[in-house]
């Protein structure tokens, strides 16, 4: 059988809550014995977005408040000899405020 290169990209954020995530994954992926190796959890870096507002729109055009928006992203490669990983992968319920991509090659 031809070994199958499967990538989980996992974006949050919130940090605990992806962490978490990727603990779950790596847990279920563990008990799998067609699994040949696993690579990660990778984070790359955070991505920060900030935003300035004025706080009231007639007077006091100085006060500003300021957001900052981070983004968290981590990849977890896996080899394999099947394709039921996927599968399997496809049914685990993460958390709602996790995004997640799999993408899958040979």
């Amino acid at each position: 059988m031809a070994n199958k290169k499967i990538r989980i990209v996992l974006q949050s954020f919130n940090h605990l809550i992806l962490k978490e995530s990727c603990q779950l994954i790596l847990d279920l992926l563990a008990t799998e014995k067609s699994i040949l190796t696993i690579v990660g959890p990778i984070s790359f870096p955070t991505k920060k977005r900030s935003y300035c507002v004025l706080r009231s729109p007639h007077v006091n055009k100085d006060s500003r408040e300021q957001f900052e928006i981070r983004r968290y992203k981590k990849i977890i490669d896996i080899q394999a000899n099947s394709t039921e990983i996927i599968d399997i992968l496809l049914l685990l319920n993460l958390s709602p405020g996790v995004l997640t991509e799999l993408f899958s090659s040979r």
